[in-house]
Order: structure tokens, then sequence, then C-alpha cells
């Protein structure tokens, strides 16, 4: 008898938009374990994944989609990117739901930020800038500007379409890898204000991707239909390491889960796939969704047993899933 396909464990209704961001907070035992989803109509759900309910729904965007959301501080507090060129910083300690500051980004782009944990209390945040190729580091809580990243003017990259901050385990200054507009994946090193190595990976825009800096390995997907795996050398080149063709094109994200196993993606044909991270080895394919799936996110769950997968889509739901959480 053949196996039948999984289904979602639930599934969350009621965001009224298409839904382009996740990010979960269930890392802390003495807390209800919480998803936070930015949709396009510009509201930010905090969902119970015990009631499977959001308990709270935050709008400080000004009815303009929301690109990006991730949590800080044992979930009490949020930062959200928005297409009114908003980064907002939220309170939602005890119900609030303030937004305590906002920082002016100018960009009118697609890329989401990307946010590195420095120390307790201090981050590095990425974000588009309004000129065409730029990047902004900044620090937080300051707001400081810490360096503009701004590719040669020959260079002809157009606009970035992700990035992903990481920390090397060699090196104490942060490095940033953007995804352009022209199918390249390029290395940057913030505190030089330096690109480090370019490399061409896709034909079309690159959409998304991430980073496993254990085995200084990325990945990347694109409107195309291929993924590629790259790797860092140890003279920080980056290199082609795996191509793998996909039945459909169209990857909108790419998520490595914590402990570097697996990987998900969220795919233009209404699919989310499952592919094994040692190898680029196709696991599953997740089938629900109805229309495009903007985005995936694995929980932080202390325990493996209780990890879980969701996914975001243009059709407003989102799918939670228990997979491959085997210890």
């Amino acid at each position: 008898m053949s196996i039948p396909p999984p289904e979602p464990a639930f599934v969350l209704r009621g965001t009224g938009a298409a839904v382009n961001s996740l990010n979960f907070n269930c890392g802390i035992p003495e807390q209800q374990p919480l998803l936070f989803s930015g949709s396009e109509n510009g509201l930010i759900h905090v969902w119970n994944l015990k009631t499977h309910r959001a308990g709270t729904k935050l709008d400080g965007h000004n009815g303009k989609s929301v690109l990006w959301v991730e949590a800080l501080q044992r979930g009490n507090t949020i930062l959200s990117q928005g297409r009114d060129q908003q980064v907002c910083l939220w309170n939602i300690d005890e119900g609030r739901e303030q937004v305590t500051d906002s920082i002016f980004t100018e960009s009118v782009g697609f890329c989401r930020c990307s946010l590195l944990s420095l120390e307790p209390g201090q981050w590095m945040l990425a974000v588009p800038s309004g000129n065409m190729s730029e990047v902004q580091i900044l620090n937080l809580p300051s707001k400081t500007r810490v360096c503009t990243l701004e590719p040669d003017a020959d260079a002809k990259l157009g606009m970035p379409m992700c990035m992903k901050l990481w920390q090397p385990l060699t090196s104490s200054a942060p490095l940033l890898l953007v995804g352009y507009e022209d199918g390249s994946v390029t290395l940057w090193n913030t505190a030089e204000r330096k690109v480090l190595s370019h490399l061409k990976c896709h034909v079309e825009p690159v959409m998304s991707l991430d980073f496993d800096p254990q085995k200084a390995r990325g990945i990347s997907g694109s409107s195309d239909r291929f993924l590629h795996s790259w790797k860092l050398d140890e003279q920080q080149n980056l290199k082609l390491h795996e191509q793998l063709e996909l039945t459909n094109a169209g990857i909108a994200d790419i998520q490595i889960r914590q402990d570097c196993r697996i990987l998900a993606t969220a795919g233009w044909d209404h699919r989310i796939r499952i592919f094994g991270w040692k190898k680029i080895r196709p696991l599953a394919v997740l089938q629900y969704h109805s229309d495009s799936v903007h985005c995936v996110a694995f929980s932080d769950h202390s325990k493996p047993t209780e990890r879980q997968l969701a996914a975001g889509s243009k059709d407003q739901r989102i799918s939670i899933w228990s997979i491959y959480n085997e210890t």
C-alpha cells in the first residue's frame, strides 16, 4: 500500500490578504508558542499556536504590504518592514499594540531586511536603500548607520532582491550575502565595506537565499527552474556546488532548518518542497495551497519532536506541518 501524502497539522485562517512573511517564537518554555505573520493588507497577526487563533492584530503600515516580520527579546518586541518604506519596532508586551520606533528606508522594492543578533540587546540590521543597488547597515536599537554598501557603477547588478546577514566562525566582522536582480550573489564585508566575492548563479533575479555558516554553504532560488547550492572556500570565494532542476519554475522563499538537516522552499506552483541539506535530495512535496506560496519558516522549539514548518500563501492561509521532526 502506498503512503498517503502528508496533510497539514492545522491551518490558520483570517489574515484577509496574501501572507508574505512568517516568524516563529517558540523557544521559551514558560511562554505560549507564537507565530507572527505579515500580510499584503498591511496587518501583522500574532498567532497563538495552542489555540490556533490570532490573539493580536497590529496595524502600522498604512495598509501597505508587510514584507518581513521578526521577533526580538523573548517575543515581546518585533520588527516589521512594509512597502510604506518603514521598518517599525513594536512593543506587544502584555497586550500592547504600540509602534515605539521606526526607520525610514526609502526602498520601493520587495527586498526583505535581514537581522543579526550581535549580543544581548544589540543587533545589526541590513536594509535595502532608496538608491538602486545600495544596502544600508544599521546598529539597533541606536539606529546608528554602520555603513552603506554600494556596488561599482559598472557592475550593473540591479536592485537587491534578498539578503542574509551572518557571523563567520573565524571573524569578528559580520558578512552580508545579497542576491541581486541580475541573478548574481555577492558577499560583502560590512567592516571593510567591500565585495569579497561575486557569483553569477541564475539567469533570472535571485528571489531568495539562505546560508549555513557551519558548512560555509548556501542555496538560492529564482524565477527560473533551478536551485543552486554554492560554497565559500577558505579564501572567501563563492563557488557553485550543486544544481537541481525543479519541475516548475519560481521559488519565492528558501529556509534551512536550524539543525541544518533539511530545507524548505516556497513555490509559485502552490507547493512546498522539502530537501535534504547534506545533499540537495528531494524528500517531500507538500500540497495544500490553492495559490502561490510566498514564504516558509521553521519553528524554534527547544524539543526537536515539537518542530513545525509554516507556509504562507497568496490564498490567505497559513499551513502548519509536523514533518521530519524526529530526533
